[in-house]
Order: C-alpha cells, then structure tokens, then sequence
C-alpha cells in the first residue's frame, strides 16, 4: 500500500465568507462546490483533476490563536508566481511569516484571515537535508533569488549539500 499524494485538507472556521473570499480572490483556488445550509465550501486548484484539494466549513470552536494545523503548502508552477505571491500578499497586507529558500524549494509562509499558516512553494529538483530555512529577498530579480538561493546552501556547510 502507497501514498501517492495529498487528497485533501480542510479548516474549521468562523467568517466563512471572509475565508472563502481570501482563498478564491487571493489565492486563486476555485470554488467547485458549497452549501450554504451546511456552510461549506469546497476548492480545487486543478478542477479539472481534482474535484477538491481544500474545504472550508463553518464552526470553528477552538479559541483565537489555537495550534491545530501545521501548515498547508501549495506548490506552484515557477518563480514567477512566487513573486506574484509575494507582491499580492504585500497589496493585500496578507501577514507573511518568512520568505524562505529550503534548497529544494523557493516558498512563502503566510497567515490567511483566520491565522492558519499557509506556505506556497517552488519545488527545486535537488535534494537537500531538512531542515534548511533561509530567508530570501524576494524583491529580486528571477535570475539573483536563484544566485542567492544557491549562494545561502552553500553557505550552510557541507550538512546541507545536495546529496550527489
């Protein structure tokens, strides 16, 4: 028996409208189902694949502040839409944890409305010992965040070098 990938994932939450706004406008998902009564809605970044990746449903009880989920990491497509990310979430006044190289990914760790953390990532295809976190400047040109990218995971010493 294999795990092949990550079918789905989902948030209890308090102000689903302001939740399902943030995931739709901001993060592009698209809405593929919902049912008000239930107060539920259901997204898919691929929704021609995947009828849903993501669910949100109302009735959060767990108090402001509270860990419950980790994370939830949503690989994107280039370094292009991880600098579109960087600049909406900043026109968006999304709080954004840390802007990050892991050597094998180019990400961004956020906080939606309701504090969940978030990341989008850059998958890079090498593999690099984890942990290994590094704040990049995403204000960069394309061609210098992967300079400095690189420049970062050399700098981290022969523990995190790409396994050859």
């Amino acid at each position: 028996m294999t795990i092949t990938g990550l079918g789905h994932t989902g948030f209890w939450v308090d102000d689903l409208e302001k939740m399902r706004d943030f995931y739709s406008r901001v993060m592009g998902l698209t809405v593929t189902d919902e049912d008000p009564e239930q107060g539920i809605v259901f997204f898919s970044a691929r929704p021609e694949d995947e009828h849903h990746e993501f669910v949100l449903q109302q009735g959060r009880t767990a108090p402001a502040g509270s860990k419950l989920t980790h994370q939830v990491s949503w690989r994107v497509d280039s370094l292009e839409s991880i600098i579109d990310f960087h600049h909406r979430f900043r026109a968006e006044g999304i709080e954004v944890q840390q802007e990050v190289t892991h050597g094998n990914a180019i990400g961004i760790y956020f906080f939606d409305p309701e504090g969940n953390r978030n990341e989008v990532y850059l998958r890079i295809d090498r593999d690099v010992r984890q942990p290994f976190r590094k704040t990049i400047d995403l204000d960069l040109p394309p061609e210098e965040i992967f300079a400095e990218a690189e420049r970062l995971l050399t700098e981290g010493g022969p523990a995190y070098q790409p396994v050859q």
